[in-house]
């Protein structure tokens, strides 16, 4: 079932590593078939070097097990409340990638200091707020991905433009258009949060980057005049 999507969700995954963004199994990643409205997730606590695109495990978005022997990753609701949320998106991302989780340990949403990050997030990345005792007691993954929605929404940002969160003393979570792109995002946000330390460390009084300069990168990548690139 699935095996395109299944090929994708495993390549992905299998790029996380290669981009030096988990260490032994700090990560997954999933896609999703919106038509037939399953999830593709990567196993929990499955080492990269024994994962294939058989045990990666099918959902659907109640969380019910579809197809797959293994767990899912512990992060599933996670994704799956994301899904539901945005419908924009196609796969989704979680690391530990270190750069990111200084950020979200000190609980600071990542500024906007300069074109490399305005390239690809329109804004700050946010950082999403702890969950209450109550909530980490009743659901700590499904009410993680509830925080990332409330972040969004009470913020008024929008996921497409701003593709990545980082949850407080927690971690990152991207996503994309699909498995692949998500994992782009996620490689893109460490480097980000990467200069981003690097220019606190500078100037710790650093301003974000004139508002202007924001919107000339981003529009022209992802505007609707863009024209960075090669036309399809």
């Amino acid at each position: 079932m699935l095996e395109e999507l299944r090929k994708q969700v495993y390549e992905a995954n299998m790029e996380l590593p290669r981009r030096n963004l988990v260490t032994y199994t700090w990560g997954n990643v999933s896609g999703i078939d919106r038509k037939k409205g399953l999830v593709v997730i990567k196993p929990s606590g499955v080492e990269y070097d024994e994962l294939t695109p058989e045990n990666l495990v099918v959902l659907d978005l109640d969380g019910n097990r579809v197809e797959g022997e293994l767990n899912p990753s512990s992060d599933t609701k996670t994704h799956l409340e994301l899904y539901k949320a945005f419908p924009t998106l196609g796969g989704i991302v979680h690391t530990h990638s270190p750069y990111a989780v200084a950020w979200a340990q000190a609980g600071r949403d990542i500024p906007c200091y300069g074109t490399t990050h305005a390239d690809y997030f329109y804004g700050a990345v946010p950082c999403a707020r702890h969950l209450t005792r109550e909530e980490l007691d009743e659901d700590y993954e499904k009410n993680t991905g509830k925080i990332i929605i409330e972040t969004f929404t009470d913020r008024g940002i929008d996921p497409v433009a701003v593709p990545g969160v980082i949850c407080h003393s927690h971690g990152p979570f991207t996503w994309g258009k699909d498995a692949a792109q998500a994992v782009y995002h996620a490689v893109v946000l460490e480097e980000v949060a990467k200069m981003a330390l690097l220019t606190r460390q500078v100037d710790p009084d650093a301003a974000p980057a004139p508002q202007y300069l924001q919107d000339k990168h981003y529009m022209r990548k992802h505007g609707p005049n863009a024209y960075y690139g090669q036309k399809k």
